[in-house]
Formats: C-alpha cells, sequence, structure tokens
C-alpha cells in the first residue's frame, strides 16, 4: 500500500545557543540537574541525554564554567577521542539540588511551545491527501460496501471531526482502525514542551511508535541531516478511549513530587487519531464530551491551565472519531452534532455481503463450508431475528461451531445442528427469572 500524499518536513536540529528559544537560566539548570543525576563527564555523552547538538551542549558547559558552575576534570578519556571531562563545582552541585527541588526533570532539552506550534503546522494531519485505493487498502480485511467508502473517504482527507454511529457489532472499531492504518507516513513528536518555565512531557512510548532510525551509509560521501534529536520520530499516533473516559483525562496532568506536567490524550494524539469508542458509556454525558471539544474542533486549538490557574492555547491537530451504537439525536442536541464535520451511519451488511464475510471468516479458521447449513442458517435461523445481519455474527457463529467440534473431538465441520447450538449462544432469551 502506497503511503499517504504528505510532505512532512523535518524539523532542524539548533546551531547555537540563541536558537534553543528558551529561558537562559532554564537550560542551564536542566544541564546541571542532568550531569548531577546521570553522573555524566564527557560533552558527547552529555549532548546525547540532553538531545542536543555537541557544540550547543559545548556553548551550555563553557558559560557555566565561566559561573564556575563546572570545571574540567583535568583529564582527557582516550576512549572518547581525547575529550576533556567536566564535573560539577560545589556551587553548581548545591545549584543543582536547589534546580532539583523545584523541578524533578532532566535529560532532553523541552521545545518551546511556539516552535512546536510551527512543526504542528508541517505536519498537521490535514495536509494529507489519502485516495480511494489507499482507504480500501488499509481495509482490505473488512468487506464495506462502496457507499460507505464514499463518505468515510472525503471525512479522512479532510482531516475533520467524523462520528460513526450504528447498531453495535457492525465494524465501527474496525473501520476506525483502518482509517489509523491509511494514515500511514511519520511525525515529529517533542519529547518534552516549554511553556512559561513549566516542563511538559509529551512523548509517550505507550501512545507513539518511534520509527527505526535511518542507518547511515559509512561509505556516503554525503551524511543524511539529521532532524532536532529532542523529537522523536513517529508513526501518526493513535489514542484509543472507551468507556473508561473522562474529562479530567482530557487536561494536563500534575506530578506533585517531580513538579512536572504530562500531556493529556489528545495532545499526546497531535498529528494523528483521537477515537472516542462506544460513545454514551461514559460516566460523562456524551453532550458533556463534545462540549469539551467544541473549541478545538472548531478553532483548532485547545486551552489548557496550569497548577497556577494560568490558561494558554496549544495546537490542536486531531482527526477525532466519535463511535457510538445509539442514535445520534438521542444523545446530543442539534448545536453539538453541527460542530461534528462529518456523520456517517454504519449499517449491517446486506446478505450477500454476509455470506461473502462468513465464507472469508470460514477459510481463514480452516472449517469447510457446508451448503445444507448454510441454506438452514438464512432460511431457518435468520428470519427469527428478522432477517437482521452484522459484521461480528459470522466470526462469532464459526468459532462456537470450533469451540464445539473440538469439545466433541471431531473435525472441524459445520451441520445444521452445529449451527443451533451456536445460535444459541449468540443471544440470550427474554424471559422473567423468578428469584
Amino acid at each position: 500500500m502506497n503511503a499517504p500524499t504528505s510532505t512532512v518536513l523535518a524539523p532542524p536540529p539548533p546551531k547555537r545557543l540563541e536558537d534553543m528559544q528558551l529561558p537562559i537560566v532554564m537550560m542551564r539548570d536542566i544541564l546541571l540537574k542532568t550531569i548531577f543525576r546521570k553522573n555524566v563527564e564527557m560533552v558527547s555523552d552529555l549532548a546525547k541525554a540532553l538531545c542536543l547538538p555537541v557544540q550547543v551542549t559545548q556553548e551550555m558547559v563553557d558559560q557555566a564554567r565561566s559561573q564556575r558552575l563546572i570545571e574540567a576534570t583535568g583529564t582527557l578519556n582516550a576512549n572518547n577521542g581525547n575529550e576533556m571531562g567536566y564535573q560539577l563545582t560545589d556551587a553548581g552541585k548545591a545549584r543543582a539540588l536547589d534546580a532539583l527541588a523545584q523541578s524533578e526533570y532532566f535529560g532532553p532539552m523541552p521545545v518551546p511551545l511556539a516552535v512546536y506550534r510551527e512543526q504542528v503546522k508541517r505536519q498537521s494531519v490535514r495536509n494529507l491527501q489519502i485516495t480511494r485505493a489507499q482507504l480500501t487498502g488499509a481495509m482490505g480485511h473488512l468487506v464495506l460496501p462502496d457507499s460507505l467508502l464514499d463518505h468515510l473517504g472525503p471525512a479522512v482527507s479532510a482531516g475533520r471531526s467524523i462520528l460513526m454511529y450504528g447498531p453495535p457489532g457492525n465494524g465501527k472499531s474496525s473501520i476506525s482502525n483502518g482509517i489509523r492504518d491509511a494514515l500511514g507516513d511519520k511525525v515529529y513528536v517533542p519529547r518534552a514542551i516549554e511553556y512559561a518555565g513549566q516542563v511538559i512531557t509529551v512523548y509517550d512510548p505507550i501512545v507513539h511508535s518511534a520509527a527505526e532510525d535511518e542507518v547511515q551509509d559509512p561509505t556516503s560521501l554525503r551524511r543524511v541531516t539529521r532532524f532536532d534529536s529532542r523529537y522523536v520520530c513517529c508513526e501518526r499516533p493513535t489514542v484509543i478511549t472507551g468507556g473508561e473516559l473522562t474529562l479530567d483525562m482530557l487536561d494536563l496532568v500534575y506530578n506533585p513530587t517531580a513538579r512536572t506536567y504530562q500531556a493529556p490524550l489528545q495532545l499526546k494524539a497531535t498529528g494523528g487519531i483521537f477515537i472516542v469508542d462506544d460513545l454514551g458509556r461514559q460516566q460523562e454525558p456524551p453532550q458533556s464530551i463534545i462540549n469539551r471539544w467544541i473549541v478545538p474542533l472548531e478553532e483548532s486549538k485547545d486551552i489548557l491551565a496550569l497548577q497556577s490557574g494560568e490558561k494558554f492555547e496549544v495546537p490542536f491537530d486531531t482527526l477525532v472519531i466519535f463511535s457510538t451504537n445509539f442514535h445520534p439525536n438521542e444523545i446530543f442536541d442539534q448545536a453539538a452534532l453541527r460542530r461534528i464535520f462529518f456523520k456517517i451511519k454504519i449499517d449491517g451488511p446486506n446478505q450477500q455481503n454476509f455470506l461473502k464475510i462468513f465464507a472469508m471468516v470460514a477459510k481463514k479458521r480452516g472449517m469447510p463450508l457446508d451448503e445444507a447449513t448454510l441454506v438452514h442458517l438464512l432460511k431457518v435461523k435468520y428470519p427469527t431475528i428478522d432477517n437482521v445481519y452484522a459484521n461480528y455474527q459470522p466470526i462469532f457463529l464459526i468459532d462456537q461451531m470450533i469451540s464445539i467440534c473440538e469439545f466433541e473431538g471431531i473435525p472441524y465441520q459445520m451441520s445444521p445442528e452445529l449451527v443451533d447450538r451456536a445460535w444459541a449462544n449468540m443471544f440470550v432469551k427474554d424471559e422473567v427469572i423468578v428469584k
């Protein structure tokens, strides 16, 4: 499958200290804390820990030396190209401890929020142009009507919010995952960002899938220009939440021990997809959840708050997909529905597509098809539920028959009797249970 058309420009590495656009004192303190916590002596090792070029790190070290916070050890390390070693002075250790008392953050130097905003524009999810072939390729394992792709394709390419609704068990979650797979290209995720002297960690290995480092060819005369290593090159992120979603999960998370912040879920999903599955199953009313997204969806910005109460804007560049089994009119007012750009109904398959799915699942599971069993299923069983088909049913019925065959010690097979036994587990009979 070809990747969607997108030209993501990598963030260039800083060349000088002034390129950092961070408060000098903050950079100095992170430098001292990193030396103290990681016990590094060489500038090259320190540069790796701070995710900065060596020349910028050397500038910071020289500045700290002029303030008598760092001193040279007076020894050259033969294993590191005869690099000079450095260590904290007593004043440097005192300053590092004082800085750690204010914030435990050390390591990768954060990216200023203003600088990150520019990178978000360069890699916006709305810059993607996804073709029908790319979307179909990402969903090749699903049997979908062409009319659905007619609606879904423009929605994904626009990078605007999508509401998928319809009866349960018809693949809304699978379609959401297929959209994620269709995005295909890479973005640059900051390890941390800085606002008003506060550090907000963004990169999260649970959410972000780091791309493999490009291997440099040692025989090449031209070296590939590296990007700013304060970022991690990742697949476009996907955050999936379900019934556990609460409104406070969309706020900054403050760690009172480390005195740092962690980005909320939607900020981690920048440049990718945020899927709210099973909308209507959360503790919060669906209307409240949509109300929280009104400003981000309309203005492409979100508003977060620090512990001090100060509010600030962050970019909101996420394809939000809401998925629900409820009819939208039952859970939203018209004002909320107006804010969701695309509303797509996901219905169950017709009989022809149901049989396609059934045959595909049977082949995958190693279950031979049986014509008499299929006739029994379509003519006897489905009329009892008004011939309402759902995408989950073939998988359910075939897996049930496999379980029965394994229990009975017989080869995988279909029969009207086995289908009847499987069918009995698919629905619960309405009845009064005497207590």
